[in-house]
């Protein structure tokens, strides 16, 4: 069971003209919301907007933190009290897909949301603290192997979300059931993040775009990346689950940006003209892959029909998996 990453023609090059952007772009007050704690790929996603439209859009981008339900608190907002808000914008990833495919949002799905722009494509990673006596995705698997519930996995969701998904992708690879492992979900990646350096778990089924300065810090190392190619630095180095023999354990990662339901037209094309506009710029791409990700260039109609695909996608790999009948 492996997610399906964007087709070619979704991830694109940047190809918009760098020039002319004299002229920037007027929406009052922008913000974007990030459904969880500070930390995490919410957040990350939040800062790339917040970075990549300076210069596009006359005011700054502010980042605002909206935790809870892994995104539920946030969309049941932007379909009460702001379902037409013009100036906000929500980082979601393929995590909000996954739960709006399972229906773990309640009664919004993705029919109750707009989906505006992507910020870039993400991947699964296995981390651990840079003192972890697990030294490699083979030594996390044997020890798994052994006893199921003798490692402490953990991520940024509840049971049936993307982070339990990866776990669950993994030790599948080794004949392992994922009800049996012994799994702490946090609400949100920096939750999760506190939660493997203080010791409450010793595996962290993370993001590569959420661990760069941690990298840099030298508090964590990653194990592998979930994707069939490397990355480019700082993941050079780093294997992925394909190289290392685990092909069902491949999770790419899809991060961008919904508005409520009832913006208007206006509204809408103001964000998603912002965007094609920066996709264009040698400092959004900087901003993007700066923090790990891979740059996909699609806003608007186009961006919303990939998302619409993607859902369905997950749905029908979800009832394979027996999370929904």
């Amino acid at each position: 069971m492996r997610m399906i990453t964007l087709t070619s023609a979704a991830v694109v090059s940047l190809m918009f003209a760098g020039s002319g952007f004299a002229q920037e772009i007027a929406i009052d007050k922008p913000e974007c919301v990030a459904p969880a704690k500070p930390g995490g790929g919410f957040d990350l996603t939040c800062r790339i907007a917040q970075s990549g439209l300076k210069g596009i859009i006359e005011q700054p981008v502010q980042v605002t933190f909206m935790p809870g339900g892994i995104g539920a608190v946030a969309i049941n907002q932007f379909n009460t009290n702001r379902t037409d808000d013009p100036n906000a914008i929500v980082a979601f990833s393929s995590g909000s897909l996954l739960n709006m495919a399972i229906g773990k949002y309640g009664q919004w799905n993705e029919d109750d949301v707009k989906f505006t722009a992507t910020a870039g494509q993400d991947y699964g990673a296995i981390i651990v603290k840079a003192d972890s006596p697990f030294k490699s995705l083979g030594d996390v698997l044997a020890a798994l192997k052994e006893n199921p519930a003798g490692v402490v996995l953990g991520a940024g969701g509840s049971v049936g979300s993307q982070d339990w998904m990866k776990a669950a992708l993994l030790v599948r690879a080794e004949g392992i059931d994922p009800r049996k492992m012994r799994y702490v979900a946090f609400d949100g990646g920096g939750d999760a993040m506190a939660g493997l350096l203080g010791g409450s778990i010793q595996v962290y089924t993370g993001d590569v775009g959420e661990i760069v300065s941690m990298m840099d810090a030298g508090t964590i190392r990653v194990l592998a990346v979930m994707n069939d190619e490397r990355l480019p630095a700082p993941f050079a180095d780093t294997p992925t689950t394909v190289e290392l023999g685990y092909k069902e354990a491949v999770w790419p990662i899809i991060r961008g940006y919904y508005m409520g339901k009832n913006v208007s037209d206006e509204a809408y094309n103001a964000w998603v003209s912002a965007f094609e506009k920066a996709y264009g710029t040698d400092e959004w791409k900087k901003t993007v892959t700066g923090q790990g990700l891979q740059p996909v260039a699609l806003a608007g109609e186009e961006m919303s029909a990939e998302m619409l695909k993607r859902v369905e996608r997950m749905r029908n790999i979800a009832k394979e998996a027996g999370l929904i009948n």
